[in-house]
């Protein structure tokens, strides 16, 4: 990615008061330093290409906000899930010591590992707050390891552009840019307010964005795809989410 000065950005971002042609400006700025987001094109890919390209020069360094422990919720809202499917009560069942994080694609290394790998990585923990697209929202403690450690003893290929990773439940999976996969904030969790993370809350595992809307932390985590090509998956919009009208970056 090349690199841009928020004095560039701010020009564009005047132009875009002007309408029609502020997004064409806004669009060269953005083709230019290669922010175009997989959900670029159609009808609304101008404005999903703005709304991308300027919080992603803006806020790439900016931490996530963080809370007291005293703003931890007390009673935190677990979103409806689908009911568990046999196999899955079948892992819960034996402590989910068969689960498996299973790390692939543009990797020198590709990987198999269990919560217990993974709990003997270095172990962080953020307060944060979770918002969903419906309105409701609550801090927590998140318990986990940094994704970018993963993708570092991966081997993680320097062409990889995205990292695609998928829940238990088939036919769900996200994408995130680089950008955020190496955020320090972006966590492979496995615990919550000094616990292991609940079956409601999308344990044994999820996988953790507090700089995005609720539904890129996706829930019961078991595969990771490393890519250097995100068109290969799905319907080539990065996600799921674009197909039912909401956007690949969910920015907050």
């Amino acid at each position: 990615m090349k690199t841009i000065t928020r004095r560039k950005l701010i020009a564009g971002g005047a132009a875009a008061t002007v309408g029609v042609a502020g997004l064409e400006a806004a669009d060269r700025i953005a083709k230019r330093y290669g922010l175009i987001p997989p959900d670029g094109g159609g009808v609304y890919g101008p404005g999903e290409t703005l709304t991308y390209a300027c919080q992603r020069i803006l806020t790439t360094h900016t931490p996530a906000r963080e809370f007291p422990r005293s703003m931890i919720s007390k009673k935190p809202f677990a979103n409806a899930i689908a009911p568990p499917t046999a196999a899955f009560k079948k892992l819960e069942a034996g402590g989910f010591s068969d689960w498996r994080l299973v790390v692939d694609g543009t990797v020198a290394h590709p990987l198999a590992l269990s919560i217990g790998d993974l709990k003997a990585l270095p172990v962080h923990n953020q307060i944060t707050e979770i918002a969903c697209e419906e309105g409701w929202s609550y801090v927590a403690e998140w318990i986990g390891t940094p994704l970018s450690g993963v993708l570092r003893e991966a081997g993680v290929l320097p062409q990889t552009r995205y990292i695609v990773y998928y829940a238990f439940e088939k036919g769900l999976w996200e994408s995130i840019d680089m950008a955020d996969a190496f955020d320090p904030h972006t966590l492979l969790t496995m615990g919550m307010n000094d616990g292991d993370l609940p079956v409601p809350f999308g344990g044994p595992l999820r996988l953790r964005l507090p700089r995005q809307l609720g539904y890129k932390s996706l829930k019961f985590l078991t595969h990771i795809t490393a890519t250097d090509d995100i068109r290969k998956f799905g319907s080539g919009k990065g996600s799921v989410d674009p197909d039912y009208g909401y956007s690949w970056y969910a920015g907050i």
